[in-house]
């Protein structure tokens, strides 16, 4: 009996339409340190560590996702096809680190687009001109190889990068300690929760400054009897 017959399956599936949060949310945001993200999220939310700004810039910006292939970046452009102003082109790759996904000229289409920043778990090449375009762009290494766009792959669905999931619609925020993955539905409690993240940081900044060695929790900790000394 002969094998049946079946269609080849498409190179690219784009969703091109994506609930998106509320701007005056994301603006809330701008400045904000990666950090006080994640004390915001209960101390979870950051990509791989190995995951870091090429030239070192801040961001804040809505996902665009996009899915590669191995050595592949047509879903690339199929983001960038469907991206904004104020988006961030998240490119994810399993991670694979035998090529490039994007260089200079991608990023500066992305630019031109509007997009606030590219972040992939692959790797990046044209650092020089990366530069010079003037876009953040966070990745896990450099490499002069370069990819194919072949597919398949897919946009605007779903990614896991950097070990984290990433939907179209979710907001990320990047500086020079990484990249924070803030889902949609969460950005108003975490929004919520930084103005007091941010006062008790201050206060125990201002009490550092003034000679503090020691936080009042590990002070109470040290002291108790959870604690056996052995000398």
């Amino acid at each position: 009996m002969g094998c049946a017959m079946i269609d080849d399956p498409p190179l690219l599936t784009i969703r091109r339409r994506f609930p998106r949060p509320d701007p005056a949310l994301v603006e809330a945001l701008r400045g904000i340190q990666t950090g006080f993200a994640v004390d915001a999220m209960d101390g979870s939310g950051a990509l791989h560590h190995r995951i870091k700004p090429v030239d070192p810039a801040g961001f804040v910006g809505v996902a665009v996702t996009c899915d590669c292939g191995p050595a592949d970046n047509l879903a690339v452009f199929a983001a960038l096809d469907i991206a904004g102003p104020g988006d961030v082109l998240v490119c994810a790759t399993g991670g694979h680190e035998g090529t490039a996904v994007i260089g200079d000229l991608v990023a500066g289409m992305a630019r031109n687009k509007g997009a606030v920043a590219v972040v992939t778990d692959g790797l990046v090449r044209d650092l020089a001109g990366l530069r010079q375009v003037g876009l953040p762009v966070f990745a896990a290494g450099i490499t002069p190889n370069s990819p194919t766009r072949q597919g398949p792959g897919t946009a605007g669905l779903p990614v896991v990068a950097g070990g984290v999931r990433v939907d179209a619609g979710d907001v990320l925020v990047g500086d020079l300690d990484g990249v924070v993955v803030i889902p949609r539905e969460r950005l108003a409690a975490v929004v919520e929760r930084l103005a007091t993240i941010r006062e008790r940081e201050a206060a125990m900044d201002a009490a550092v400054r003034g000679g503090l060695t020691m936080s009042n929790a590990a002070r109470r900790l040290l002291d108790s009897d959870r604690v056996r000394w052995v000398d």
